[in-house]
């Protein structure tokens, strides 16, 4: 009798690690891969750099350098990408209303003051008569370019319009300034081409720049133009995503971009 209560009692103890086991294995399986379309610098490096702590929390990334702005926004609409982050609001919504997505801002990050760097001059005041400046060709950011230009006393814009600024809406010019439109990521190797050019901060640091000592002129700090985590409004609340949105909100996060950026990324929340 005995033995017959050692062996079930031996049955229940391996049955008990057998449990044991599986829910280790179910556990793992729990860990949620997100797939993410991120600019290269600071966007996808403040994630490598929250990775293993994100990934503690039950979320591993899938991290993807975008080459095409538009294309990221469109693979997350399809759902080929679950989120992307490297984008400002006004931008998000020209794409959604130029390629009829509906994608949303699940929550501003950090902002990226936009500056104006030369190789032949030493002050923004040093542009020549003529002077040919490349900026970015999509509409929000030309227009971005030309705000920082009319707020340094270089043009004036029409006052009666409001936002998505063309040459067409300069109204004073004196130096007739000639505003060249250049994709994004080319503004940089634009510099041996033209006097000056406008650019992103991300393109400008993997440039080697740095916009707070390089940059003739630069937005200040309280730049509207946020960067943003964006994906669909199907997973705005998406448990997994609003866990990367808490480490690149957390005090870790604010440390990486102070001490890694000196001034050049600022923390939005």
């Amino acid at each position: 009798m005995r033995k017959g209560w050692k062996l079930l009692i031996g049955a229940l103890i391996i049955g008990l690690l057998a449990g044991c086991t599986s829910k280790g294995e179910e556990g793992k399986e729990e860990i949620v891969t997100l797939k993410v379309g991120a600019a290269n610098v600071p966007h996808a490096e403040v994630l490598e750099y929250l990775a293993k702590d994100i990934e503690k929390d039950g979320v591993k990334l899938d991290i993807s350098i975008i080459k095409d702005a538009v294309q990221t926004n469109q693979q997350t609409a399809d759902g080929e990408l679950d989120f992307n982050y490297f984008q400002h609001v006004p931008f998000l919504e020209q794409t959604n209303k130029e390629s009829h997505l509906a994608l949303v801002s699940v929550k501003g990050i950090h902002i990226e003051p936009f500056g104006v760097y030369s190789k032949k001059l030493k002050k923004i005041n040093d542009l020549p008569q003529n002077a040919k400046v490349a900026v970015p060709n999509d509409v929000v950011n030309f227009s971005r370019a030309l705000l920082l230009f009319q707020n340094n006393g270089l043009i004036e814009l029409d006052k009666a319009k409001i936002g998505d600024y063309t040459v067409e809406d300069i109204t004073k010019n004196q130096k007739n300034i000639q505003f060249i439109g250049v994709d994004s990521p080319l503004l940089v190797r634009s510099l041996d081409d033209v006097d000056a050019s406008a650019i992103n901060t991300n393109y400008a640091l993997e440039g080697g720049y740095n916009p707070m000592e390089d940059a003739l002129i630069i937005e200040g700090s309280d730049s509207p133009y946020v960067n943003i985590i964006a994906s669909t409004k199907e997973n705005k609340d998406n448990p997994a995503i609003q866990t990367v949105v808490k480490w690149l909100t957390s005090e870790k996060a604010r440390s990486f971009f102070e001490d890694q950026y000196k001034g050049a990324v600022v923390p939005a929340f």
